[in-house]
């Protein structure tokens, strides 16, 4: 995982997320009533609720949000259905994206993401164009203010918790997981009495793309673009910014 430090963008990306928060508070509330509908409304018992009720509070999302998304989902009709689809392309200097939508309907989802990729310097491509690019991973961040731990403790304590691999910066502690693992090394260090920083199942780039700075630009637009979207929950990137 050497390299692949997920920080400065999560940083990077915090004060435009921070001024879209009403919208982010629709997708997760949407994210929160697919799993709940799916498999229940107790998150003790389903995993995929807890994890995206982890997601909606480190969001700053209110807890009655958060109860209105369950209660609707428990009381829903079996006629409201939506879909998960991912989208691949390319962004500038052949940046790899990938798009995770949630839709109730494809035809609607599909021209908007393709509307966002060609007039934003994008191509969107084949199923399969660019995810083998990425991999799955739990991700932990844990910053290193006002911590007594030096990194090789530090790695000790992560791979007792059952994860893989740890990057290191002045700033904070990266901790990457198998996906299946991700909540066992979460609850483990949490019991340790570790705060983190960010806990989520993201992709992990394979390799990343350098951009110029009009080119960090560009894709930058595309990617505010994308997420502008109602239907589009996560966006990815190979890019290196």
């Amino acid at each position: 995982m050497a390299g692949h430090s997920k920080w400065k963008n999560i940083q990077g990306r915090k004060n435009a997320q921070d001024a879209k928060r009403g919208k982010i508070f629709q997708k997760l509330s949407r994210e929160i009533y697919m799993a709940a509908k799916a498999g229940g409304a107790d998150p003790a018992t389903n995993a995929a609720l807890r994890l995206v009720m982890d997601k909606a509070k480190a969001a700053n999302m209110p807890n009655d949000n958060i109860d209105r998304a369950i209660k609707k989902a428990s009381s829903a009709g079996e006629n409201e259905q939506y879909d998960e689809i991912t989208y691949e392309g390319y962004g500038p200097a052949g940046v790899a994206i990938l798009v995770y939508a949630l839709t109730d309907n494809r035809n609607r989802t599909a021209t908007n993401v393709r509307v966002a990729f060609t007039r934003n310097g994008g191509s969107l491509g084949e199923t399969g164009s660019v995810s083998y690019m990425f991999d799955r991973k739990g991700y932990i961040a844990i910053e290193r203010s006002g911590l007594s731990i030096d990194e090789d403790t530090m790695f000790e304590n992560i791979l007792e918790a059952g994860a893989e691999d740890l990057e290191t910066s002045e700033e904070v502690f990266e901790i990457y997981t198998a996906p299946e693992d991700f909540t066992t090394v979460r609850d483990a260090l949490e019991k340790d009495g570790y705060t983190l920083a960010q806990a989520e199942l993201t992709m992990v780039p394979q390799t990343l793309v350098e951009l110029e700075e009009e080119q960090q630009e560009q894709l930058q637009i595309l990617i505010d673009k994308l997420e502008e979207d109602d239907d589009v929950s996560e966006v990815f990137t190979s890019a290196d910014m």
